[in-house]
């Protein structure tokens, strides 16, 4: 019989592994909101060439995102390092690609979430977030930030914004998540589970 636990997607690309730090804590907050899973998933790197250079199942990791995780998701948390305060050409990549979803309104009312990972303090994570809703709000998504009841985000001295979590990495990209972020990684995967299993609960009522 098939799964029917509705579950969030987290997606992200990360090279250094902050990212992906970020998104197992996401994933641990989405799982402690109620009956609803995590599912890990990232995107390949873009070639210069734009022909497939990597292999096809990643190594180690989560693997790919394909159209149907997203496609089926009661939600989607979203993250990126900055590039130039934008998202990494990678997930622009895979979500220019899914049109066919956008024709079919398949994430229509369905929230999202979106977090990223900065060199410096000012590096664009304010941007990175904003922009990577863009996409989202195009498909009929429901961009879910933190609120200023989560204290962590008025006492943090590294990432978090009202726009979604955020880490310092550092001019080398190995300085570990603060505390601070850690909780605000958790706190924004369980509210965009709460708010998933709301939606869905009167969606089908």
């Amino acid at each position: 019989m098939a799964n029917t636990t509705p579950y969030i997607l987290v997606l992200y690309y990360s090279r250094q592994g902050a990212t992906a730090a970020m998104a197992q804590l996401i994933a641990r907050g989405v799982e402690q909101s109620g009956d609803i899973e995590a599912r890990l998933r990232t995107v390949p790197s873009v070639s210069p060439d734009h022909q497939p250079s990597i292999p096809a199942v990643p190594p180690t990791g989560a693997v790919y995102c394909s159209e149907a995780d997203l496609r089926e998701c009661a939600g989607l948390a979203m993250g990126s390092p900055t590039r130039f305060g934008n998202m990494a050409s990678a997930l622009k990549y895979f979500l220019d690609n899914t049109g066919a979803l956008w024709a079919t309104g398949a994430l229509i009312n369905k929230p999202a979430a979106l977090f990223t990972s900065t060199s410096s303090m000012h590096g664009g994570q304010e941007s990175t977030l904003l922009s990577m809703s863009l996409p989202l709000l195009h498909h009929g998504m429901l961009i879910c930030g933190l609120p200023y009841s989560e204290q962590a985000l008025m006492r943090t001295q590294t990432g978090g914004t009202p726009y979604g979590a955020s880490h310092l990495a550092g001019i080398n990209s190995d300085l570990p998540l603060s505390s601070d972020e850690q909780q605000l990684c958790i706190a924004m995967g369980k509210r965009l589970g709460y708010l998933a299993l709301k939606l869905g609960k009167e969606t089908a009522q």
